[in-house]
C-alpha cells in the first residue's frame, strides 16, 4: 500500500494507463516525485513498473479499491480514464470523496467535464487542448510566413522594419536584441546570402531569419509598433 512519504515530495496517483496516463506517467518518472499508477490490464502495469515500484492491477475502481492502494495518501490523483464516462465520473467522485488535495480528471466532451467540475475536479481535454495549440501554432506560422524546422528553430521572412531603415546590420544587433540571426537578405529578387556587418538596410529588403518562434513574434511585434 502507498503511504505517506517522509521526504516532501509531491505524489502522484495516476488512474489508468492508456496513451494519455502512459505517458503523464514517462513524464513524472524523470521527476523527483512519487508515483502511484493504477489500471485493470496486467500487461500495461507490468510495463509500468519498469518507471515506478508502485504500480497496481485493480479490476474494480469502487473506493474500498482505491483505499486499498493508498491513493489517498497522494498530494494529486489524474483520473485518465475518458471513453468510459461512468466509471471515470464514479472514479473521480470515490477519489474526491477519500479528500485527496487535488483530483484531476480528463474529460472527453464539454457535458463529462461539467459533471467532472461539479463533482470537486479539475478538468482537462487533452484532445481539444492539443488541437487549440496546433491551430495556433499553424495560425502563427501563417501570418509570419514561419517555417518550423523544430520546437527551437524557425526560419522567417519578413520585410525590413522601419526601424531598421538606414541602419547597419551592425548597428542593428539582431542577434543581441531579439537572438534572431539573419540568414540572407533579398531585395527586388536578388539574395546577399553573406551578410556583411556594415550592410546598410533598404526600404525593399526582405530578411530571412532565424531563431525560436517567441523571438520572432517579439520583432514583428516591435516591427508592428512603429
Amino acid at each position: 500500500m502507498f503511504g505517506k512519504q517522509q521526504e516532501k515530495k509531491i505524489s502522484y496517483g495516476i488512474v489508468g494507463v492508456g496513451r494519455f496516463g502512459r505517458a503523464l506517467v514517462e513524464e513524472l518518472a524523470v521527476t523527483t516525485s512519487e508515483i502511484l499508477v493504477m489500471d485493470r490490464d496486467e500487461d500495461k502495469i507490468r510495463e509500468m513498473r519498469d518507471l515506478t515500484e508502485n504500480a497496481y492491477v485493480v479490476k474494480t475502481l469502487d473506493k474500498k479499491s482505491l483505499q486499498e492502494t493508498g491513493i489517498q495518501n497522494c498530494d494529486v490523483a489524474v483520473v485518465c480514464i475518458s471513453n468510459q464516462m461512468d466509471t471515470s465520473i464514479l472514479t473521480t467522485l470515490n477519489l474526491v470523496s477519500l479528500g485527496i488535495p487535488k483530483v484531476i480528471s480528463k474529460a472527453n466532451s464539454l457535458e463529462h467535464g461539467i459533471i467532472l467540475e461539479k463533482l470537486g475536479a479539475e478538468v482537462v481535454y487533452p484532445e481539444r487542448d492539443m488541437a487549440i495549440r496546433l491551430a495556433s501554432r499553424l495560425e502563427t506560422a501563417r501570418e509570419l510566413d514561419i517555417i518550423q524546422l523544430s520546437e527551437k528553430l524557425n526560419i522567417s521572412r519578413m520585410q525590413v522594419p522601419t526601424q531598421l531603415i538606414g541602419k547597419t546590420v551592425r548597428e542593428a544587433n539582431l542577434r543581441s536584441e531579439f537572438n534572431l540571426n539573419i540568414i540572407s537578405i533579398e531585395n527586388n529578387g536578388d539574395d546577399l546570402e553573406t551578410v556583411q556587418p556594415d550592410y546598410v538596410f533598404r526600404k525593399d529588403d526582405f530578411l530571412i531569419l532565424s531563431g525560436s518562434k517567441d523571438s520572432l513574434l517579439k520583432i514583428n511585434q516591435w516591427a508592428a509598433a512603429d
